[in-house]
């Protein structure tokens, strides 16, 4: 099956991450079982979705390509093309997840086919994994099944979207929340409440504080846009009416941190700070509080630019230099706790990703299956 009629069929699923992607791993593994290669599947508890792997060839460490499943919505976007379905037009391809990422995950499997038909002599591991657009959450299960196996793979290459360059890191990202608690009152009488939206507010400019230090004088990596650790307040709720001061705020933030960024310490001083708001309110009012808890975390890639894994994958692209790039992947955590050597290279730019008529380039797509052609190519010859 060619490459343009599986991504065809894979944008045809659709994945959102609060859907199920069963039924497009279903598809995956049937065809692959068509071409004599066995898959793994690990579903989740409710078994609506589920991670793939996959191998062809010998047994050995050999190559891994990895991918998610999973795209984000398209509700609330203007869409002049269905997004559900793979439309071209001016050597475009255009469909939820073409860049992000199911144009490699189908450059991937039609090179798990074509490996099916040659004399391998290193193998091809194919792992595709659900819940990434949501926190790197769905992979978990897969890197334990790894994580268990006699061999595991001697290098990764994560299918992102990288414009066919050689990305050796990413931050990682903490995600947290912070509850704060204040005394509910009637607006009348507010400044006899204790507003639990202002103390968020404090709380939040109490992080801008922080985020100006990080920009100013925190560490630095001029290889990233921004080249420096960031903090960000995505979401804040609280209230029920106006008339009402409110005894509840709820804060979710983030944490992107370079490598090298000490987060936990990060963690405590934010916590720091939340206590020096409210200590001060307690003779008044006991139960003024903000709790910060840590709700779920990937790790940063970090991976040296003369590394085996990087010198391999710029020979297979004809690349010159390499980049970092500024979104996560599962590629930190298959490099931090499996000892993978893993590299993000892919067709695309996420320039185009998570927006209304996502598209990708014709011309992306070739220069993956070529990289992927020769990949096969030095698997026959053993690497």
């Amino acid at each position: 099956m060619q490459m343009r009629a599986i991504l065809e069929r894979l944008i045809a699923f659709d994945t959102v991450s609060s859907r199920p992607n069963r039924a497009l791993i279903d598809w995956v593994r049937d065809l692959l079982a068509g071409a004599g290669i066995e898959s793994v599947l690990i579903p989740d508890e409710g078994g609506g979705k589920a991670n793939l792997y996959a191998t062809v060839g010998p047994e050995g460490a050999g190559v891994m390509l990895s991918g998610h499943t999973d795209v984000v919505p398209v509700e609330g976007q203007l869409w002049t093309r269905p997004p559900f379905a793979l439309t071209e037009e001016a050597g475009r391809l255009y469909g939820r997840g073409t860049t992000d990422m199911k144009g490699f995950v189908a450059c991937a499997i039609a090179a798990m086919l074509e490996a099916a038909q040659r004399p391998l002599k290193t193998p091809l591991h194919l792992a595709l994994s659900y819940d990434e657009e949501v926190g790197c959450l769905g992979v978990g299960s897969l890197i334990d099944l790894l994580e268990g196996a006699p061999v595991r793979p001697a290098m990764c290459i994560v299918g992102e979207p990288t414009g066919m360059m050689v990305a050796t890191g990413h931050k990682g990202k903490i995600a947290l929340r912070a509850t704060c608690t204040g005394r509910e009152g009637h607006s009348a009488l507010a400044p006899l409440a204790l507003n639990a939206l202002h103390l968020g507010a404090d709380f939040l400019t109490a992080l801008r504080g922080l985020q100006a230090r990080l920009a100013e004088s925190g560490l630095r990596d001029g290889d990233y846009d921004v080249p420096y650790t960031t903090v960000h307040v995505g979401k804040m709720n609280g209230g029920v009416q106006v008339n009402i001061v409110p005894n509840a705020c709820v804060l979710d933030f983030e944490i992107r941190s370079l490598a090298e960024e000490d987060t936990a310490a990060l963690i405590n001083e934010m916590r720091a700070l939340a206590e020096g708001i409210v200590a001060p309110l307690r003779a008044e009012f006991p139960e003024a509080d903000i709790v910060v808890e840590r709700l779920w975390d990937y790790p940063g890639l970090g991976t040296a630019s003369d590394a085996g894994v990087v010198n391999f994958v710029k020979a297979l692209t004809g690349a010159n230099g390499t980049i970092k790039v500024a979104y996560g992947t599962e590629g930190g955590m298959f490099a931090q706790r499996l000892g993978i050597p893993t590299v993000i290279c892919g067709p695309g730019s996420m320039a185009q990703g998570h927006k209304p008529d996502e598209f990708i380039a014709v011309e992306q797509l070739a220069r993956c299956e070529a990289m992927l052609g020769a990949l096969l190519d030095w698997l026959e010859v053993g690497l």
